[in-house]
């Protein structure tokens, strides 16, 4: 049966004080929004349709379109009223599953169940048991059924008692869901129109309700404030790194690391502590992370060695490649095989070839570099004359001396060496040294400037 998803997302977010609207707090680097937008497309849904109100059109403008619907809730007149407004392009023959912006933990496991356990024409609300219900909505059964939800103020002492509550996820044929938002009423203190009243509608049409449980709180929490938000993020990421630790990646302290974004690795890949990974990342055979490194949108090879306290960024390495500690690889370094860029070394958009050292305080921008290259301490390839960048080439076993300007654009040829203290304007030919200092003085009987009496 053919399947809609509405997402409400309209709520403002009061408690999270923030002038960022509630659906785009970030969380494990993207919006809250997109890992709910993510799980629906997991899904495969025939039809996705979010109800924004709260932000206008930063909410569609930050996530993005994607082939969904996007429909405005005006007035935020409760759930019932969000989810009336994405009826009119809901088709009949559809079943309509409402998640909401805001419950972004949600698993397509859990949400396959509930498809899976739901016959067409029947109701289902995802439930879950909590050690201490209070303040949500009790699932009332008669037998396997459900036949209500009880607010907590309107609940006997018995049905208190009761420890599994509605989590507000619903499924039920878009048909039938769109007759009983019809008739939803607002006596109420709040004057809203709530979603789960038509499951009472359901039960006095005798339509099955069923309760699908889920396996526990975390996965169904709603996100509110900003320590919720932080709750939600520590689970989430004990979520990622489970599944990592699954898949043979070690880690110093599962606790101490944060994924933000996707993650794949090789066998054999060890983490460290205080690692970070943004975008996608993915980390070859044997690769070693050390502590504290930021990893950003990288491809690292096989038998890679990060050191400490590394900032990489559209990165791509080889094989057996070493860096840092205190190294910077900027987007467009790239690194072949055996290479090692040591600490204090800032790498950007230049290609490094097998077997070349960059070892010690040094930056390379817009370089090529060829295989069996030793850089030296301090050397600079100046690629900006404050308009444009120029290019540095570097041949094959080439030894850059301690100090070196290279003033690009420049070419030194394959095998040549270069001088310690070198500020290089014109090419080096190949297999030669090449010196280019100024000429060294001694002035004799010059005297230090002295302070002035005030």
């Amino acid at each position: 049966m053919p399947l809609t998803i509405i997402i409400l997302a309209a709520g403002q977010g009061t408690r999270m004080r923030s002038s960022l609207p509630k659906v785009l707090q970030p969380l494990a680097g993207q919006p809250l929004l997109g890992h709910v937008l993510g799980t629906a497309r997991e899904l495969l849904a025939d039809d996705v349709c979010v109800v924004y109100g709260h932000g206008g059109e930063r909410v569609p403008e930050t996530v993005g379109d994607d082939g969904m619907r996007w429909t405005l809730q005006a007035e935020q007149l409760g759930t019932g009223h969000a989810v009336q407004q994405a009826m009119p392009g809901t088709p009949d023959g559809n079943r309509a599953l409402v998640l909401f912006g805001d419950v972004p933990l949600l698993t397509t496991g859990t949400l396959r169940r509930l498809l899976e356990q739901t016959a067409g024409d029947e109701l289902a609300v995802l439930t879950v048991e909590m050690d201490d219900p209070t303040g949500y909505g009790r699932i009332v059964r008669e037998g396997d059924n459900v036949v209500g939800i009880v607010e907590q103020k309107d609940a006997t002492a018995e049905q208190q008692a009761i420890r599994e509550i509605n989590t507000g996820v619903m499924l039920c044929p878009a048909s039938r869901l769109r007759a009983w938002l019809d008739n939803l009423g607002n006596d109420n203190v709040q004057g809203e129109y709530y979603l789960t009243d038509v499951v009472a509608m359901a039960v006095t049409d005798g339509v099955r309700v069923r309760g699908i449980k889920a396996d526990n709180w975390t996965e169904v929490m709603g996100i509110n404030d900003k320590k919720q938000l932080a709750e939600a993020e520590r689970a989430l990421q004990a979520r990622l790194v489970d599944e990592l630790m699954a898949a043979g990646v070690g880690f110093a302290d599962p606790a101490r690391v944060d994924i933000r974004g996707k993650l794949e690795c090789g066998t054999d890949v060890f983490i460290d502590v205080n690692a970070v990974f943004e975008g996608e990342v993915y980390l070859g055979d044997g690769t070693k992370i050390e502590s504290n490194n930021l990893v950003r949108d990288s491809r690292l090879g096989p038998a890679t060695i990060v050191h400490s306290n590394c900032h990489i960024e559209g990165a791509t390495t080889g094989q057996g490649c070493e860096i840092g500690p205190f190294a910077r690889l900027r987007p467009g370094a790239e690194l072949a095989d055996n290479v090692k860029i040591g600490n204090f070394v800032e790498v950007k958009k230049s290609t490094i070839a097998d077997g070349s050292k960059v070892n010690h305080l040094t930056y390379i921008g817009d370089s090529e570099i060829g295989t069996g290259v030793n850089v030296g301490a301090g050397t600079i390839t100046c690629n900006y004359d404050g308009a444009n960048k120029h290019k540095t080439t570097i041949g094959d076993n080439v030894f850059i001396g301690s100090g070196v300007e290279l003033v690009a654009p420049v070419e030194v040829g394959a095998g040549a060496t270069i001088g310690a203290g070198s500020t290089i304007t014109k090419s080096a030919p190949a297999g030669e040294l090449t010196i280019g200092r100024s000429k060294q003085v001694t002035i004799k009987g010059w005297s230090k400037p002295v302070k002035k009496e005030k």
